[in-house]
Order: C-alpha cells, then structure tokens, then sequence
C-alpha cells in the first residue's frame, strides 16, 4: 500500500474502492459501496446518518422501517471493521405526534447484538438550531462509539487533548511538591464536545442542510486511527469525513446518493489535497472575549455601574 502524503495535491479522488485508492466518493447508495470492501479492512467507520426529518434528501419513514433500514447498514459496516477499529454513529432524535425517541436508545439494541462494545456516549454540544415554543429547545447530539471485544483498539489521546484549565497548576505538598500537576500536553477532552455545528457563518458552510463540522470528525479521526489507515463514511454528504482523513495523511472512502452533494464534495476534497480548503481550527474557543461586543447603557444600570472599584 502506498504511502498517502498530508496536503499533497497529487491525492486521487476514486469512484470506486481499492486499497490503494488516496480517497473514494462514491455516487450511489452505500450499500453497493459497501460490496466492494474487504472484511475488516476499515479502521474508523464514523457517520451522521440521515435523521428521518424528511428533509429534501431523505423521504420521511416509520420509525420501525428506519430502523431496519439502518440495521442492513451497521451490519456490513461491522462486517468491514477492522479487529482493532472503531465505528462512530451520530444521531440526534425522532420527532413523531410531539413525542422525542432518542435514536441512540433505539439504536443501541442493534450493535449489542452484533457483539460490539460500547465504549463513550458521547455528547456533541452546539449553540444553534430548531427553535421550539413548546419545549425546551434541542442543543445537542450524541456519538455511539464501539469497539469489537478486545481491549486493543486504537486510541491515541495526546492528539486530541484540550488545553488545561489552570496549567500552571502545582503539587503544594508531598514528594512532587512544586512541580506541575497536569499533563503539559493538555487534558482529555471528556465526553462532552463544545464544538459550533454548522450554520451560515461558519467558514465551511455548503448547501448541504445537517453538515457535519471538520473539528468534530477529526477528533475522532487522530484518536482512534493511525496514518494511512482507511476512514469510512457511509452517509458522507458533502465530504467532511474523508476531508478530515486525508488531512491528517489517513484514507477517506464514502457514499453519496445525492449527486449535487457528490459534486460539493469533490471540490471540498481536492481543495483538502491541495491545502486550500478553509475549515474551523480544532480546539479554536466559540467565543473570543469582548469580540463584537459594544457597550450599552439601560435604565436597569444604576450610575455606580460606572465607576471605578475602590482600591
């Protein structure tokens, strides 16, 4: 297998999977990609699947008929997985007469049968969505991932690890006194993400109405996979998965079964190969303190506001 170089504007974009392939986008439904794969051959499956909210690209069906329809997926994505792998499904909720079914709940009972484990719930927190008059509004998401039973899968910490709160935190007594009491690379990022989903400021905001943000998948990307391994996506939209692959010099291979997106995707993946696409720096806060903040003056502020403290 060929060695894929980070950045290298030489990266093939394939229509059809191969081992040796540097990406695959594939117009069609993921099924029939999935027949081209080899057993075990994917070391990171990670997808936001389609939500079932009849949005212009998926037909809105029962429950009970999405559910199954999701099965046939999980069961050839598992059958792909490598031993030591993982497999990352994002969902949000099923909405029906009123009444929110976690999808992650119903969800569960079928990767339990398939004997994997699961190893984080994890909690993908944004500020921006459907607002609701008659309950509180939705403000996040989940990522199930799981593992085959082994207790050797891949997972590399030290590239995703955050900034410390207190860094310059200090033991005050014992046989470290006086040295530093984190990790000086950063602390784990936990199991809850504060990461800006994508809307229409974001810097990587295409058509696509539910795109997943670069920052998240590449989390799971540097974690849970090595250089050169493949990335597959089943539900790849325009692309963010196998971008957030090919950038850190891993395989991205994904299906599309809506052409206009497969076009949208292509650009965003070549322009990944060449360096140029513009994504949102990982790690990078949501808010920058003061920025585009004006002062403002209201009768709720009584003049002592205004004054200087007391020294």
């Amino acid at each position: 297998m060929k060695n894929i170089d980070l950045f290298s504007n030489t990266g093939d974009i394939s229509e059809t999977f191969g081992l040796d392939a540097d990406s695959v986008l594939f117009c069609g439904h993921c099924l029939d990609l999935l027949k081209q794969i080899p057993d075990r051959s994917i070391q990171l499956v990670v997808t936001s699947p389609p939500y079932n909210i009849g949005k212009e690209y998926e037909k809105k069906r029962q429950l009970q008929d999405y559910i199954q329809f999701q099965e046939q997926v999980i069961r050839e994505c598992v059958r792909v997985l490598a031993d030591n792998g993982s497999l990352c499904w994002e969902v949000g909720n099923y909405v029906a007469n009123g009444a929110i079914i976690p999808l992650d709940i119903a969800l569960y009972p079928i990767f339990n049968a398939l004997d994997l484990v699961m190893r984080n719930r994890i909690i993908w927190s944004f500020e921006h969505g459907l607002h609701c008059s008659n309950r509180f509004s939705g403000r996040y998401e989940t990522i199930l991932w799981f593992t085959r039973k082994t207790d050797n899968y891949i997972f590399n910490l030290d590239p995703v690890r955050v900034p410390q709160k207190y860094p310059g935190k200090k033991y005050f007594k014992g046989p470290k006194a006086g040295q530093y009491s984190c990790n000086p690379l950063g602390k784990n990022p936990g199991d809850i993400w504060d990461i800006p989903n994508v809307k229409n400021n974001h810097v990587e905001k295409t058509d696509h109405p539910c795109q997943f943000p670069v920052e998240l998948i590449e989390r799971l990307v540097l974690s849970m996979s090595n250089e050169g391994d493949w990335v597959f996506d089943p539900f790849v939209g325009t692309g963010t998965s196998i971008i957030a692959a090919i950038r850190h010099g891993r395989r991205g291979a994904g299906a599309e079964i809506e052409p206009k997106y497969v076009d949208i995707a292509r650009t965003r993946i070549r322009a990944a190969f060449d360096g140029t696409l513009k994504v949102r720096p990982m790690n990078k806060p949501k808010y920058e303190p003061g920025a585009g903040i004006k002062p403002v003056n209201g009768p709720w502020l009584l003049a002592d506001d205004f004054l200087p403290p007391e020294l």
